[in-house]
């Protein structure tokens, strides 16, 4: 048995076909260079028929899709802001039309489900009924198991934890992302790094070097190191968010694990230990004893992964 697995991002569309140990067994890439409405829908369709036409023994049983946005359950169509013109896209229709066989399974959800069931299928939440995969990337995203299952909420939109109020009062920097990804999220550490730099015209430290507008999160870690005032002021603020928001998200839910993951927890997993020791301040006691705190175990594959074993869950249910 083989599926094929797609990962939607926000330039390109990764792909592959995965046995059922998960093992690849053929990859694909393809940039969306432009991109809009139906004609990404077809590139996505191009991708499979070119992992349909390898030449393999085992026959694709199924094809499962990671979306970067919501994928409403009762339509079976998708949202994604990245995109212009996927406001309400019959993704899994479309991909229907190309597939010889109607009845073979198409499923598609958001990119928080799949990070979660990579992470179950082949990474650090094997064997877990109760994790949360936090994605720490352009924003923040929280992929939620709860008693074996993943919650999507009533209208699917579960998860969405960049908007977690963690701060008063209210800023109105807040508006377009919330306060936790105003603080927290890779766009918010190179906000607020340009923002200290406005705020501090006597810094004189290597942050310097570059116009303001182009520092970004990764100039703030690679000079985290140095002790750096802007980096470990805004760093220091990002891991105490970090701390919070999960404790929060242990508080609510008793996990067994909260896993991190996305480009930050890259250079941030450095911090896990301290975000723990911060959460416990904030946290359920009984449920932060238990719980562990942790890496990704797949990386930047967790959402591919997941895609995959949307198809082999759904043999099973």
């Amino acid at each position: 048995m083989a599926v094929i697995g797609i990962d939607l991002g926000g330039t390109k569309v990764a792909a592959a076909i995965f046995d059922q140990n998960g093992q690849i067994l053929a990859r694909k890439n393809a940039l969306l260079a432009g991109r809009t409405g139906d004609q990404v829908g077809d590139l996505i369709n191009e991708v499979i028929l070119s992992l349909l036409g390898e030449n393999l023994t085992e026959v694709i049983q199924g094809v499962g899709v990671c979306v970067p946005g919501i994928v409403y359950s009762k339509t079976d169509r998708v949202w994604a802001p990245n995109i212009p013109g996927w406001d309400n896209y019959p993704l899994k229709a479309k991909i229907k039309t190309i597939l010889n066989n109607p009845k073979t399974p198409v499923c598609i959800e958001s990119d928080r489900t799949c990070y979660i069931l990579g992470e179950v299928w082949q990474g650090a939440a094997r064997g877990c009924e109760n994790a949360i995969y936090l994605a720490v990337g352009t924003g923040i995203g929280a992929g939620i198991l709860l008693d074996g299952r993943v919650i999507h909420g009533a209208n699917d939109i579960v998860g969405a934890t960049g908007w977690m109020a963690l701060e008063h009062p209210y800023r109105e920097e807040f508006v377009p992302v919330g306060c936790f990804e105003y603080y927290a999220s890779g766009n918010g550490i190179g906000t607020n790094a340009r923002r200290l730099l406005q705020e501090r015209p006597l810094y004189e430290g290597p942050l310097r070097q570059k116009p303001i507008e182009e520092v970004t999160s990764h100039d703030v870690f690679a000079v985290y190191d140095q002790q750096d005032e802007i980096a470990v002021a805004v760093l220091d603020k990002a891991i105490q968010m970090w701390g919070m928001g999960t404790a929060n998200l242990v508080s609510l839910f008793n996990p067994e694990k909260i896993i991190f993951g996305g480009g930050v927890f890259g250079p941030a997993v450095r911090f896990i230990d301290r975000i723990y020791q911060e959460a416990c301040r904030w946290g359920q006691p009984i449920s932060m004893k238990q719980v562990q705190y942790c890496a990704s175990q797949v990386g930047g594959d967790a959402a591919l992964l997941g895609a995959a074993y949307l198809v082999l869950r759904s043999f099973n249910q």
